[in-house]
C-alpha cells in the first residue's frame, strides 16, 4: 500500500523567522525576545481555541497573538507596521532543504499532502510563492474541522480527506506538539528537529524517527520496516 505523508507547514516547510527582518524595523533590539513570545502565544491561543471551541482563522489567532506582544512588551505599534508584519507571514520562505526533498520524493511511490492549522487559502498562496504547491498531492486544511492540531479528529480528517490509513501515514513536523498529536492518534511521525537546542516533551511516547533536514527523510522512509 502506498505511504502517505503529510507534511506539516509552519515551522517544518516555512520558515516562520523570516518575519524577522519586518520585525526588527519596528521592535529593534527586543525582536528575538519578541518574535519568541509571539510563536510561543500563536500556538497557545491555538490550543486553547480548541478546548474551548471557539475555532477562528489561524490568521486571526496570529494577530491576537501580534496583540498581546504589542501589550507584553509595550510597543506602540501603529496601523501600518501591524500590516506589514501580518502581510510578511503571508511570504514566508522555504526553508533551504524543501524543494529538493520534495522533487526527490515526487519520484517515488507516495502521496505527499500539506498538512496545516492555516486556512486552505493562505497556505495555497504560501506554497504558490515559494513555487513548492505542484509537488504535492493535495493539501489538507483543518478549517472543515473547526479545530486545530493536535485535537485527534484533525489527524481522522487527514485521513479521510486522502482516502488513506492511520497505520500507514507519516506525519512531518517540526513541532513537537504536532508529533505527539499524530503519534497519539495512530499515526507514525517524524519530528524535524532542526536547531541542536530544540527539545522534544519528555512524556510517554517519543518521535518514529528524528532528522535534523529534511534531506535525510528518504533514507528513514524506505529503511523503516512496514
Amino acid at each position: 500500500m502506498k505511504q502517505t505523508l503529510a507534511f506539516d507547514v509552519y515551522g517544518t516547510l516555512i520558515d516562520t523567522s523570516g518575519v524577522y527582518k519586518t520585525l526588527e524595523r519596528s521592535i529593534g533590539a527586543e525582536t528575538p525576545s519578541f518574535m519568541e513570545v509571539w510563536r510561543s502565544k500563536q500556538l497557545e491561543y491555538s490550543f486553547r481555541r480548541g478546548m474551548m471551541n471557539t475555532y477562528v482563522d489561524f490568521a486571526v489567532v496570529t494577530r491576537q497573538a501580534l496583540d498581546y506582544c504589542c501589550l507584553y512588551f509595550k510597543k506602540d505599534l501603529a496601523e501600518t507596521e501591524i500590516k506589514d508584519l501580518m502581510n510578511a507571514y503571508k511570504v514566508l520562505p522555504a526553508f533551504a532543504d524543501v524543494k529538493a526533498t520534495l522533487q526527490d520524493l515526487q519520484k517515488e511511490d507516495y502521496a505527499s499532502f500539506a498538512f496545516s492549522n492555516g486556512s486552505a487559502q493562505a497556505v495555497t498562496a504560501l506554497l504558490e510563492h515559494t513555487d513548492i504547491i505542484k509537488l504535492f498531492d493535495g493539501l489538507v486544511s483543518v478549517e472543515k474541522t473547526k479545530m486545530f492540531k493536535p485535537n485527534p479528529l484533525v489527524y481522522q480528517h487527514f485521513n479521510e480527506s486522502t482516502n488513506s490509513e492511520k497505520g500507514n501515514t507519516w506525519l512531518i513536523s517540526g513541532n513537537p506538539f504536532d508529533v505527539m498529536g499524530a503519534l497519539s492518534y495512530g499515526m507514525k511521525a517524524i519530528w524535524v528537529k532542526r536547531s541542536d537546542e530544540a527539545v522534544f516533551d519528555p512524556w510517554e511516547m517519543e518521535p518514529t524517527a528524528v532528522v535534523s533536514t529534511l534531506t535525510n527523510l528518504k533514507t528513514i522512509l524506505t529503511t523503516y520496516p512496514m
